[in-house]
């Protein structure tokens, strides 16, 4: 016992650097060396990925990337697990960006996933990229989707492109799922286009949305939401395709319980002291 009180004195007084590289490595080495720890997914998380399994092979699913580089680690492991999804199920993806950098985002995650589907661009997929004005593309499209995206982000015209044969406005689509870190976004494709056609839609969005989200989720306006990192991982759990978002929330996990143990430790050297003090 008098052991185990010196080891936690030791602890309770250890030089806060060594406090920050322990820390430090608890974040740094999951990212790397990915723990495995257990992922529960949530209801919301779970309707998203059933919404998408009712759906029937080749659907048309629109994919709006509204998030850059800085909201990257919670959204982009989101869109790369639903893509896994959506091509594993033969659907039909077509993205569009209210945001400059979604296109980006959006590109680099179909060269991830595409290729091993072999999936061939113009076929199962299309990036119609984007186009400035907010709102008021997504009301454009809701009436004439060509009027506001006339070629893809390669330039190409649009009736050129094979599956976009049957696209002509928003109804045209079978689902939507928005990829949102804020404004323009999920609550905007919500107001304008789902809420005034018969396309349902999922969303995934940064952990600060959530809570603007929920009540159109509990009303069943957005089918599920995929809340942050957690919902990245939960997604990827479901889908069978852990990534950054699993080993995020591992990284996540031990840093806390790191912080939690060094917090203990230091309460409990503290006390020991004082009543040393109080002793002598």
């Amino acid at each position: 016992m008098k052991s185990v009180l010196n080891l936690i004195l030791k602890l309770s007084s250890i030089d806060r650097r060594w406090i920050f590289l322990i820390i430090g490595l608890s974040v740094f080495l999951p990212l790397f060396f990915p723990l495995g720890l257990p992922i529960r997914a949530t209801d919301t998380t779970q309707i998203v990925y059933d919404a998408f399994d009712s759906l029937d092979p080749n659907s048309k699913v629109l994919l709006s990337c509204e998030y850059g580089p800085s909201t990257k680690p919670e959204i982009h492991p989101m869109v790369i697990a639903v893509l896994h999804q959506l091509f594993r199920n033969n659907h039909k993806v077509y993205v569009s960006c209210l945001w400059p950098d979604g296109q980006f985002m959006a590109d680099e995650a179909l060269r991830k996933v595409a290729p091993l589907y072999d999936k061939t661009y113009g076929e199962d997929y299309v990036i119609l990229g984007y186009k400035p004005g907010n709102e008021a593309v997504i009301k454009g499209m809701v009436r004439d989707l060509r009027a506001i995206f006339s070629t893809d982000v390669k330039g190409k015209k649009v009736e050129d492109i094979p599956m976009m044969n049957k696209i002509f406005k928003f109804e045209d689509f079978d689902f939507l799922f928005s990829a949102s870190a804020g404004f323009p976004g999920s609550i905007e494709w919500m107001q304008y286009a789902t809420d005034n056609t018969d396309v349902k839609m999922s969303t995934g969005t940064t952990s600060i949305m959530v809570n603007d989200i929920m009540p159109f989720v509990v009303s069943k306006q957005i089918q599920g939401i995929l809340a942050g990192m957690p919902g990245a991982a939960e997604y990827e759990t479901l889908v069978g395709e852990p990534g950054i978002g699993t080993s995020g929330m591992d990284a996540q996990s031990l840093a806390h319980l790191v912080i939690v143990l060094f917090i203990i430790f230091g309460n409990i050297g503290y006390f020991i002291e004082r009543n040393k003090r109080k002793r002598y």
